[in-house]
């Protein structure tokens, strides 16, 4: 008889895939010795804003790198780290964190930040929820900072998803302007390396920023990774070659750590939904089909429209052509043709080039310079990482862009639409 939870037959009370299920989740700060392959990203951190636990101002810091590099969880810890260093040299130091992709508003960010603040303290006044300006949201930041901390850490995760930078000057200048007498080190994570270009030059001086940039692991550390999740798992249900399989997998595609993670916990939920004792190659290959497309989706979705054009372009000239890669001058041919299929005034070539720039730092491509003679000159080569259909997919999920042919439309040209699209673009196959 199965084992049931209350009694109640419709649940199990022993999951016979999953042990420790939190392991594999996105948000899990693992504990120091499951870190692995980051301890020079560690000390890089570390040496920015450990003067905090000196009752010194740290420094600020912008860390780049694609997803899954360990941003996120290097900051956090390196932030806990310091705070606890601190709170043992008697210095009063917090730590905020802010996903920035969810309040990418000024307005929301300084209302989580008062709100995360009012929680670690003993603060009595009302923060309103809504109803109120940004300004009073920093109000109650200062007054918080100034009564109970010496120091404060913020960590503003995907900050380029925030729709002005204007919460840079107000952190960085808060000391100097005499809103407050507590040190506040600021971490900006994006996976965006033109970032700082968009800054406000008054911005960016004030804020004075050190640059750091994390590299994708490579197939023996997201091994290592893996091994130190295998615990997430009951004893003997990954079956031999399963961790290897997962880690040459994101390896190959992008060296995404969090993606390897989520292969893994993917492969354990096919197990348990078809009934399998064991996790298998087979369940990781289908696991990472899934997270694939679900990476290009992420990473898309908050390009600009260009991003996307360009992309969802090279993507079609290679479903309907004859090679893997193409010129930036080829691209943006079919990238001017496919803005007229969908009314949109395009971008120039260089800006194209910029969009396939970084496309190409996100991993969505590689971009190879090579030579093409003498008569010719250098040019770039770009080729998609991932299977076309799934920039098709992503791309289409964008509501302006909905129209555009599917994959099997533009591989078979087999609607009319299709045939409206190869007619409008032969000009430039």
């Amino acid at each position: 008889m199965a084992d049931t939870a209350g009694g109640d037959p419709l649940f199990q009370s022993h999951d016979p895939i999953f042990n420790r299920k939190e392991l594999l989740h996105v948000g899990h700060v693992p504990d120091e010795d499951r870190i692995v392959g980051r301890d020079n990203e560690i000390q890089s951190v570390a040496a920015e804003v450990g003067a905090i636990t000196r009752g010194d101002p740290p420094n600020n810091v912008m860390i780049y790198g694609k997803t899954g590099t360990g941003k996120s969880l290097i900051s956090r810890h390196v932030a806990t780290r310091a705070q606890d260093a601190a709170r043992s040299n008697e210095i009063d130091c917090g730590v905020l964190y802010v996903d920035c992709s969810e309040a990418n508003t000024e307005t929301r960010a300084t209302r989580q930040l008062a709100l995360s603040l009012k929680e670690q303290t003993g603060y009595q006044d009302h923060i309103p929820l809504r109803g109120v300006g940004t300004m009073e949201y920093y109000q109650h930041i200062w007054r918080i900072l100034e009564s109970f901390f010496d120091a404060v850490i913020v960590i503003l995760d995907e900050i380029d998803k925030l729709d002005n930078s204007n919460i840079l000057m107000q952190l960085s200048r808060a000391r100097e302007a005499r809103k407050t007498d507590a040190y506040i080190g600021v971490i900006g994570i994006s996976n965006k390396v033109q970032y700082r270009e968009t800054l406000d030059e008054r911005i960016d001086s004030s804020f004075g920023h050190r640059e750091l940039f994390f590299h994708p692991y490579d197939a023996s550390q997201l091994r290592e990774i893996m091994r130190n999740r295998e615990d997430a798992f009951q004893p003997d249900v990954l079956e031999d070659g399963t961790i290897e399989l997962c880690a040459a997998l994101a390896a190959k595609k992008h060296g995404d750590a969090r993606k390897a993670i989520e292969i893994l916990k993917e492969a354990g939920e096919l197990a348990r939904r078809t009934g399998s004792e064991a996790v298998s190659e087979d369940h990781i290959q289908q696991a990472q089909e899934v997270a694939e497309i679900n990476r290009i989706e992420e990473l898309t979705s908050g390009a600009t429209v260009h991003a996307k054009l360009a992309l969802y372009s090279l993507a079609s000239r290679i479903i309907t052509g004859d090679r893997e890669t193409y010129k930036t001058r080829e691209i943006y041919q079919r990238y001017v043709g496919i803005c007229e299929l969908v009314a949109n005034d395009p971008i120039t070539e260089n800006g194209l080039y910029r969009q396939l720039k970084e496309q190409a730092f996100l991993g969505v491509i590689e971009s190879e310079k090579t030579g093409g003679g003498r008569s010719q000159g250098s040019y770039l080569l770009h080729r998609l990482v991932t299977d076309p259909k799934h920039i098709v997919k992503a791309v289409k999920r964008d509501s302006s862009l909905e129209d555009l042919p599917s994959y099997d439309q533009l591989a078979n040209g087999d609607s009319s639409r299709e045939r409206d699209v190869e007619t409008d673009l032969s000009s430039f196959s």
